[in-house]
């Protein structure tokens, strides 16, 4: 069988010093905390993906500024089984309105402060806590 990488985007949105996540409700990384995000749909740029990610998992309205790093994603059955391949884009979103409200399959949505979240925590997605440092950081 062949399998095809799946193109998607991770909204990495820090506002008041802290960084937005959403539980998901869906695998991979179902019931971890991770940043909203999503497959990138036919036609559709990968700012747009990610503003409109943040928006139906959130109902925060997000500005998509720049790309902060490039991940895969790969999804094993329980056998070991490659099922899916992902390629998450990790985009950089300010804040423009909205209150965070679960939504679409996340289970739900809250604001967590970038010094509580600790590499390999298994209550967070891989990489988050590199991103959310990444977000806070200027870009060079």
């Amino acid at each position: 069988m062949s399998l095809t990488p799946v193109a998607a985007v991770l909204a990495v949105l820090v506002h008041d010093g802290q960084i937005l996540l959403v539980r998901r409700a869906n695998p991979p990384d179902q019931g971890l905390w991770g940043c909203p995000g999503g497959r990138i749909e036919a036609g559709e740029t990968i700012l747009a993906a990610a503003e409109r990610e943040l928006r139906e998992e959130t109902s925060i309205e997000g500005r998509a500024t720049r790309m902060i790093e490039a991940l895969d994603l790969f999804d094993h059955a329980p056998d070991g089984t490659l099922r899916r391949h992902f390629i998450l884009l990790a985009i950089a979103c300010d804040w423009v309105s909205g209150v965070p409200v679960a939504g679409d399959d996340a289970l739900d949505a809250a604001w967590f402060a970038p010094d509580a979240l600790r590499d390999g925590d298994p209550s967070f997605s891989a990489a988050v806590a590199r991103l959310a440092r990444q977000a806070i950081r200027p870009p060079a």
